[in-house]
């Protein structure tokens, strides 16, 4: 059997949002990312890739006949991994973003947000401080 594993270059979530209006002003003017593709349909912005980095996501605004039927983002967590999570943090509150107080956990630095859809976004850093220690800076 071939090994699959080599052909993988990246994975990028892809969420489903109900409005764009509301999403990308919170994931690029508040998170730092980037719109690098667009789809543009009926004169609407329908999807989009966005970067921040090495890491990328998609978002695509639901038509109102596709709405989905439960809420948005539940159960989902996406974990990106960054040089300095404690730097980000205070990039985002700088950004007026409601970030969590970072705090060690599995021998990262994690500082998190929840989107305007419910997703919930970690960003993590590797360090040496103990586990549970709270950031107080």
């Amino acid at each position: 059997m071939a090994n699959l594993e080599a052909n993988f270059q990246q994975a990028v979530p892809f969420f489903g949002v109900s409005s764009m209006k509301k999403s990308l002003p919170f994931y690029v003017d508040g998170l730092g990312f980037e719109m690098k593709i667009k789809w543009i349909d009926e004169g609407e912005l329908r999807w989009c890739r966005l970067e921040n980095g090495g890491a990328a996501l998609m978002l695509q605004e639901y038509r109102p006949e596709y709405t989905a039927a439960e809420k948005l983002g539940v159960g989902v967590s996406i974990c990106f991994i960054l040089k300095d999570a404690i730097a980000y943090y205070h990039e985002l509150k700088a950004r007026g973003v409601d970030a969590s107080v970072p705090f060690v956990g599995n021998g990262m630095w994690v500082t998190g947000v929840t989107d305007p859809d419910g997703y919930r976004l970690e960003f993590e850093s590797l360090t040496d401080v103990p586990e549970e220690t709270v950031y107080e800076g």
